[in-house]
């Protein structure tokens, strides 16, 4: 049976193509339902306190960078979204006295505009983000060296590169209203794709690249980032790829509430822990990753029955 037209946007792909029944199933599941979808090798985790949530997710830079050899660089892949344990981490790098001449940092994507990355002077950089809140506010003494830090270009091939000779340890993220880690965003419904989507064998062979953002990544970006501009938000972005994300020793996802919805977190909980991996919904790919866990704010799940307001 073809799939239905998306919801969204008629010439893209999406989870809103995806089997009514599943969603319906989904939409029903509770808090406890969502706990018990863990198995081995997708663990979940709830907090109950926004401000543990937040401490344990700058831990996790902690915990990678503390790896880091002379031998055996080490570090950690992250998001710009959330950004509230990024302030966390320079407080607690600070506060330890953690070197960090060994460590390395990946961001996850940039903005692409006029045939190339947006400089730091863009209101939305990600890269200025990541330095304001975090690295600038580092120890002269403790700073990682330039070198170490890695943010994806317009060319991309140096980026790939840097993961070689390196541990990614953690690569962490949040979850986008299109289900996306990064900017992997689905496919537009057009050319080899017009009638199916991608396989999960084809998105899984992606590497970090130059993509088009679905209308709702737009939309939550101008919500969440810019006051609700839509025009000021960049069409085209750069994205880690799967193949980049494969090389991460384990991906943690982290869903405080505000950037994917009741419905989308459940939906993609349940598909990975069923191990449904289905580019329609790009986070679902992580199900066949050999290590990853999702940590919620319990508080900001809410149930997905029709409530009017």
């Amino acid at each position: 049976m073809a799939r239905p037209l998306s919801k969204i946007a008629p010439e893209w792909w999406d989870y809103t193509t995806l089997d009514p029944e599943m969603m319906k199933e989904v939409a029903r599941l509770t808090l406890k339902d969502i706990e018990k979808l863990g198995r081995d090798g997708f663990r979940v985790v709830m907090y109950d306190d926004l401000r543990e949530f937040f401490l344990a997710e700058a831990l996790e830079y902690i915990h990678a960078w503390r790896q880091a050899t002379p031998d055996r660089p080490a570090g950690i892949c992250g998001p710009i979204g959330p950004t509230e344990q990024l302030p966390l981490v320079a407080q607690l790098v600070n506060a330890l006295g953690i070197d960090l001449k060994h460590a390395h940092f990946w961001g996850m994507d940039e903005w692409y505009e006029n045939g190339k990355e947006v400089g730091e002077d863009h209101p939305l950089s990600f890269a200025r983000a990541d330095k304001e809140l975090c690295f600038n506010r580092i120890r002269a003494d403790l700073k990682m060296p330039e070198s170490n830090l890695h943010f994806p270009k317009a060319d991309p091939a140096e980026y790939i590169k840097s993961y070689e000779g390196k541990r990614c340890v953690i690569m962490q993220g949040g979850q986008g209203e299109i289900k996306h880690w990064a900017f992997n965003d689905p496919p537009k419904r057009e050319g080899k794709y017009k009638d199916n989507p991608p396989t999960a064998e084809e998105f899984r062979r992606l590497t970090t690249r130059v993509v088009d953002l679905h209308p709702l990544t737009l939309v939550q970006n101008a919500r969440t980032s810019g006051g609700g501009y839509i025009p000021g938000v960049p069409s085209k972005a750069i994205s880690v790829g799967p193949v980049e994300t494969w090389k991460a020793e384990q991906v943690s996802i982290w869903h405080p509430g505000w950037h994917d919805n009741a419905f989308g977190v459940r939906l993609t909980t349940y598909m990975i822990s069923k191990r449904i991996a289905d580019p329609c919904v790009p986070m679902s790919l992580l199900a066949d990753h050999p290590s990853v866990r999702f940590s919620f704010y319990r508080p900001g799940i809410p149930s997905c029955e029709a409530e009017m307001h």
